[in-house]
């Protein structure tokens, strides 16, 4: 018998990936599997390509996420090769962009550190002329920054006028800093959600770390399977 003629039960399937056999049912209904025929009774009967589809998905899941995979192999399965192929483009971008702005992070910590803030002129709040004098920009700098929502400076009462603590400082600082580097907006915005969650550089800095070292872990992750998926794909044009 060849080998893509072997018949083999839903509980091959299970045992081989460390599965229930009703998951195994699920990812046929989902698309992952290609159809499998039915025997007389009605019972499902999966094949060498059913085997080989389920390692691919399971290594694309490492990687890739069980969305993103399940939509990989759905796609593979209707027919649409490109289509798929497609899906695993733009879930390498979306990492890449995921560096872009973990680097941006890393490049800003770095040069607050290297320019020292210089000391505020007075306690309390500041005004926005002062704090554009602060930073060597013009007013017009801060509020178009305010306006894409990078800065988020208080109101006095009464006169209206932004009050910038020294948080906002620094968040004003970073925002200079970094756009000076030519980063945009979209990039920088992470940045400053990061630092105000973490609430201290150095907490930053060991989340970016973190942060650095899980996407090294989930790159190997889509390589290996973007590698499966090409065995896949190889085998079933042969």
């Amino acid at each position: 018998m060849k080998k893509d003629d072997r018949r083999l039960r839903p509980v091959d399937l299970a045992r081989l990936a460390g599965v229930s056999t009703q998951q195994i049912r699920n990812y046929e209904d989902a698309g992952v599997l290609p159809p499998a025929a039915r025997t007389a009774s009605g019972y499902r009967a999966f094949g060498d390509v059913h085997r080989r589809a389920l390692l691919a998905y399971r290594t694309l899941l490492r990687g890739y996420g069980p969305v993103t995979a399940t939509r990989i192999m759905r796609t593979l399965h209707g027919g649409d090769t490109a289509g798929a192929l497609a899906l695993v483009d733009a879930a390498h971008a979306a990492l890449h962009e995921e560096r872009v702005s973990l680097r941006a992070a890393s490049e800003a910590l770095e040069l607050l550190a290297l320019e020292p803030p210089a000391p505020l002129p007075r306690s309390g709040g500041l005004r926005i002329g002062e704090v554009a004098a602060l930073l060597g920009v013009r007013t017009s700098a801060l509020r178009v920054w305010e306006t894409a929502g990078l800065l988020t400076p208080s109101r006095e009462r009464g006169t209206g006028y932004r009050t910038y603590t020294p948080a906002d400082v620094r968040d004003a600082r970073l925002v200079h800093t970094l756009r000076r580097s030519h980063y945009l907006f979209d990039q920088i915005r992470p940045v400053l959600e990061d630092l105000r969650r973490e609430g201290s550089t150095e907490a930053l800095r060991a989340a970016i770390a973190a942060r650095g070292e899980a996407l090294t872990a989930r790159t190997r992750g889509m390589i290996e399977g973007a590698g499966a998926l090409h065995a896949y794909l190889a085998e079933a044009s042969t």
